[in-house]
């Protein structure tokens, strides 16, 4: 089975103290959930259309354990303190 790729791309961070909140709840959640943090801060170079943004990789062992950590309790919890903290674009992609 192909693994899942869990890419978040921050088009801006609108108040830090709910991001830190959001951020002391998700990791925790989402290892829970089979995630495996791979990357995540500043891009050290942009190209083309890219942003200068936080970016967070995450690996799981398959799209459907992605989406079930995204739709778990503990992950909602972790979206409810972030609110409207960020602006962000999160993609699950199968891996080849």
């Amino acid at each position: 089975m192909p693994k899942a790729y869990w890419v978040s791309a921050y088009r801006a961070v609108k108040d830090n103290d709910k991001l830190a909140a959001y951020a002391k709840l998700a990791g925790p959640a989402l290892v829970a959930n089979g995630a495996s943090f791979l990357a995540r801060g500043e891009p050290a170079k942009v190209y083309e259309l890219g942003l200068m943004q936080r970016t967070v990789l995450i690996k799981f062992d398959s799209v459907e354990q992605a989406m079930a950590a995204h739709d778990s309790p503990e992950y909602k919890e972790a979206l409810d303190a972030l609110g409207d903290g960020a602006d962000r674009d999160i993609r699950i992609i199968e891996g080849i």
